[in-house]
C-alpha cells in the first residue's frame, strides 16, 4: 500500500491524525481518480485512441486494444466523486489513480514520475482533510488563503508537495496554519542581483537579507557554506501558493514569495532570474494599463515591489532569490476581507450573501470590464482562482485585486496602439501571438474562474447554470459593444469552445514545463 509511510510518520509526529487520515484515505483516492478520469476524457493523451459516451457511461478505447469505462458524470469538471468511484479496465475494477495511469501503456520516465505525483496527491489530500474534520471559521484574508483544503480544483495532482516530508507538509502547508519563521541570510551587495526598492527593513548597511523559506535553508542553503543565516527570523503566514508568505508582525503592506524547490502541482517553485528583474518593471506597466483604462477602483494590481536573487557563479539562483509583493490588505477598507475566487469554490460559497445570479453579475461587472479592455490594450492577466481575488463586504463583491505578474502575457504591437511601450524585459511573456494572448486570459478567467463560480453558486445556492452563464454573457457583450476594435477577442469569448489547461498531458510529456491547452465547450456560446 502506497500510503503506509505516510502512516508510519503520522505515528511519529501526530498520532492523532492517523485515525482520522485512514478515514479520509478511500474519499482522498478516489477523488484523485476522478480527476485523473476526466483527464482521460478530454485531454490529448498518449495511449487513448478514441472516447464516446454509452447511456451515461464513457469509454475510453486504448490503442493496445483494452478499454476503460466508468460514469461520464465523473469525468465533468468540478464533479463530486463518491468514495467508493471506481474505473472498469480490462482486468476489473481500478480504484488507485496509479494503476488508471498505467492502463496507458508502457511505463515511460514521465508516467513513473506521474505515478509517484499521483501517490503523493492523494497522501497529501488525505492528510489535509484530515486536519479539517470541521470547517474553521474565516475571519480575515489570511484564513480565506487557507480555507482552500483540497488544493487545485481540477488538477489530480492538487495536493503534490514533491520533495516535503509529512513533518515538512505539516509545518510549511497552508491547509495545516502553521506559523513559519523565515529565516534571513545575509548577502553582501557583490553578490546580489536585486530590482525595485528592497526594503529597508531587510538591509544591514550594504548587506541586504534574503528572506529564506526553513525547507531552503534546510535543504538548499546547506550547499551554500559561504552564505552567513543571522540570529533573526520573520515569522509568518504562508498563503495559498505555499510558498507566499503574509508576515506577523514585519514588513508591513508586503507579502514575501519565498523560492521553494518543492514541485506544487506542475512546477517548482523557485524564482526564475527573469521574474526577478521584470516584476517591478511590469507591475508598473500593467498599472498604468489599468489606470488609463479607467478601472483603477474597479480592478487593483498588487505590484511586485522588489525582488532579488544570490548570485551564484556569477549567475542569480532561481534557487536563493525572493520577491517582495503590496499585500491585499493595502487595499482593504474596514470590514473587507480578500478572498482568492478557488477560495469561494473551496468553502462552498460559505462567504457569499444575497442572490447568486445578483452576485455572479457584481462580480462580472467588476472584473470583465477592465479584463476584456486590457486585453483589447495589449495585457492578458493570468487570472486564474489562486491570482485573482475578490474583496468582499458583508458577502457582497466590491472590487478585485489581482497579484502574481509573472503570468501575464504582453502583446507589443496592441500595447503601441494605446500610447504605451514595452520596458526591457528579461522574459518570453510578450510576442504578438493573438491565440496565446486570448488564451492566457481566457483559459484562467472563464475555464477557471467563472467556471468554478458558476458550478459553486449552482449546487450550493439552487442557481441555475443557464442563468448564472447569462449573466456574465449579459457584461461581456456590453463590454465589447464599447470595445469596436475587438471582433476577435469577442469571437473567442462567445466562441464555441474554451482552452483549458491539459494538466496530465502536460506532466507525460518530456518538457512538463510547457503549456498545453484542450477545448471544452463555452457555456457563454449559446449567449452571444
Amino acid at each position: 500500500m502506497p500510503y503506509n509511510s505516510t502512516i508510519d510518520d503520522l505515528r511519529a509526529v501526530r498520532p492523532e491524525l492517523v485515525e482520522p487520515f485512514m478515514v479520509a484515505l478511500p474519499g482522498s483516492r478516489a477523488t484523485v481518480l476522478g480527476r485523473l478520469w476526466g483527464a482521460f476524457a478530454r485531454e490529448p493523451l498518449p495511449g487513448i485512441a478514441e472516447r464516446h459516451h454509452d447511456c451515461g457511461t464513457l469509454v475510453v478505447h486504448l490503442a493496445n486494444g483494452g478499454r476503460l469505462t466508468g460514469p461520464a458524470a465523473a469525468a465533468d469538471r468540478f464533479a463530486v466523486i463518491p468514495d467508493d468511484f471506481t474505473v472498469t479496465g480490462p482486468d476489473g475494477p481500478i480504484d488507485e489513480p496509479a494503476r488508471l495511469l498505467a492502463a496507458l501503456g508502457p511505463l515511460t520516465a514521465g508516467a513513473a514520475r506521474l505515478a509517484d505525483e499521483l501517490d503523493n496527491s492523494v497522501a497529501n489530500l488525505a492528510l489535509a482533510r484530515a486536519a479539517h474534520r470541521e470547517p474553521r471559521a474565516v475571519r480575515n484574508s489570511v484564513d480565506a488563503e487557507q480555507a482552500v483544503v483540497d488544493g487545485h480544483p481540477q488538477h489530480p495532482c492538487c495536493r503534490t508537495r514533491t520533495g516535503l516530508s509529512v513533518a515538512e507538509v505539516l509545518a510549511s502547508a497552508p491547509e495545516h496554519h502553521p506559523i513559519i519563521e523565515l529565516a534571513l541570510v545575509a548577502v553582501p551587495a557583490d553578490r546580489w542581483r536585486g530590482t525595485g526598492d528592497w526594503p529597508q527593513e531587510l538591509r544591514d548597511d550594504d548587506t541586504v537579507l534574503l528572506p529564506v523559506h526553513p525547507w531552503q535553508r534546510d535543504h538548499v542553503l546547506v550547499h551554500h557554506r559561504d552564505l552567513t543565516v543571522v540570529d533573526r527570523t520573520i515569522a509568518a503566514r504562508p498563503l495559498l501558493s505555499m510558498r507566499t508568505m503574509s508576515p506577523i508582525d514585519a514588513l508591513p503592506g508586503c507579502h514575501i514569495k519565498t523560492a521553494l524547490d518543492v514541485q506544487v502541482t506542475n512546477y517548482r517553485r523557485t524564482i526564475s532570474p527573469a521574474e526577478v528583474a521584470d516584476g517591478a518593471p511590469l507591475s508598473e506597466l500593467v498599472a498604468a494599463v489599468v489606470d488609463k483604462a479607467g478601472y483603477g477602483e474597479s480592478l487593483r494590481i498588487l505590484r511586485e515591489l522588489a525582488g532579488g536573487a544570490v548570485l551564484v557563479d556569477g549567475r542569480p539562483s532561481p534557487s536563493l532569490a525572493a520577491m517582495i509583493r503590496e499585500s491585499s490588505e493595502r487595499h482593504l477598507g474596514p470590514e473587507e476581507i480578500a478572498v482568492p475566487l478557488t477560495a469561494v469554490h473551496a468553502t462552498g460559497a460559505r462567504m457569499v450573501s444575497g442572490d447568486p445570479v445578483t452576485w455572479l453579475a457584481e462580480f462580472a461587472e467588476l472584473v470583465l470590464p477592465p479584463a476584456l479592455t486590457l486585453l483589447s490594450m495589449g495585457v492578458a492577466l493570468e487570472a486564474h482562482g489562486q491570482n485573482t481575488l475578490v474583496v468582499l463586504r458583508d458577502g457582497r463583491p466590491v472590487r478585485v485585486l489581482y497579484r502574481d505578474l509573472d503570468g501575464v502575457r504582453i502583446h507589443p504591437d496592441r500595447l503601441a496602439q494605446h500610447g504605451f511601450s514595452l520596458p526591457p524585459l528579461a522574459g518570453s511573456r510578450a510576442g504578438n501571438n493573438e491565440t496565446a494572448l486570448r488564451t492566457k486570459l481566457f483559459g484562467g478567467l472563464l475555464s477557471g474562474v467563472f467556471s468554478e463560480l458558476t458550478e459553486v453558486l449552482s449546487r450550493t445556492r439552487g442557481a441555475g447554470h443557464q442563468q448564472l452563464w447569462a449573466a456574465v454573457a449579459a457584461v461581456g457583450r456590453r463590454v465589447y459593444a464599447d470595445l469596436p476594435d475587438a471582433a476577435g477577442d469577442r469571437a473567442v469569448f462567445f466562441g464555441d469552445t474554451l482552452p483549458l489547461k491539459a494538466t496530465i498531458a502536460m506532466r507525460l510529456a518530456d518538457d512538463s514545463a510547457a503549456a498545453q491547452w484542450t477545448p471544452v465547450p463555452n457555456p457563454l456560446a449559446r449567449h452571444r
